[in-house]
């Protein structure tokens, strides 16, 4: 990871494209990145409406150093095709797809971005949300450059495996390792599923805490009230980028000692790795303002 190519992506909030308030609201919303959404927070009339109000907002320039992306509805709809080619045409950061199952959709999601003008700056964000996804995650991680961030769908996992909500979220662990392991055994972003019931503000910190203890880069979240508290936990700690300073000063100051301590800890090159990449998270958040 280098400040070059790392991307804050602690919040990314859904926004139902179909509400032009919400819209203006988004554009002084502190979240890293927003998902305009076509999808599951837009009826099915007001659907057309909802592509040409993301596509503008795209088009704007009015949401700042925002990441924008653009949710178009699923494969097995009929809005599909409409939406991929508006959204491939407004060249958002990213376009989301849900219910992505296998290597081969993802192939086809990307050559049907191509062919629609897609420039190269849109990637794909390709979401998770079944048991079979789950197991094919390396599969579907890996199946195209263009895929750059896998996003978990909690909700539909949790319906598909016939589990229940809990704090926790031991019934979603396995499925959740394997797409954290498939993430970083191809070099992508992953992203936490939402927390649903946005009044409960201790259950949410405790699952932004959890999701950041596995591994993941963020957290998809459906209110603005739950910004601030995903930006706060997974960005590194004042405590964590002052050791990972302190880690670096010794490593260069015990440069041919052999061996190199820090706090009374002995320090590897592993140990160098992740304060390197502590201090690239930090002040990539630090130059967003």
């Amino acid at each position: 990871m280098t400040d070059a190519t790392f991307r804050p992506r602690r919040s990314v909030l859904y926004m139902p494209s179909s509400n032009e308030r919400a819209l203006e609201k988004a554009k002084g919303i502190a979240c890293d990145a927003l998902i305009l959404d076509l999808e599951d927070a837009v009826a099915p009339d007001a659907k057309p409406a909802a592509r040409e109000a993301a596509c503008a907002a795209v088009g704007s320039g009015d949401y700042g150093r925002r990441e924008l992306t653009i949710r178009i509805n699923g494969a097995d709809t009929e809005w599909h095709e409409a939406d991929l080619t508006a959204a491939a045409q407004a060249g958002p950061d990213a376009i989301v797809v849900p219910k992505v199952n296998s290597a081969d959709a993802v192939r086809s999601l990307v050559a049907a971005m191509e062919k629609a003008g897609a420039p190269d700056h849109t990637t794909l964000w390709a979401m998770l949300e079944s048991p079979y996804a789950m197991l094919h995650a390396e599969e579907i991680a890996g199946a195209s450059d263009r895929l750059t961030v896998l996003v978990l769908g909690t909700n539909d996992l949790v319906k598909e495996l016939y589990a229940e909500h809990v704090p926790g979220r031991q019934p979603l662990l396995a499925g959740l390792g394997l797409a954290l392991l498939a993430a970083r055994a191809t070099g992508k972003v992953v992203l936490d599923g939402v927390y649903n019931d946005v009044k409960n503000t201790d259950g949410f910190l405790a699952e932004c805490r959890q999701g950041r203890e596995l591994g993941f880069d963020g957290k998809t979240l459906i209110h603005p009230g739950q910004v601030e508290g995903a930006n706060d936990a997974f960005a590194p700690s004042a405590q964590a980028v002052e050791d990972a300073r302190g880690i670096l000063r010794a490593w260069e100051d015990g440069k041919g000692s052999g061996v190199v301590t820090y706090n009374g800890r002995m320090v590897e090159n592993l140990h160098v790795e992740s304060a390197q990449r502590t201090l690239s998270i930090h002040e990539a958040i630090q130059a967003l303002g």
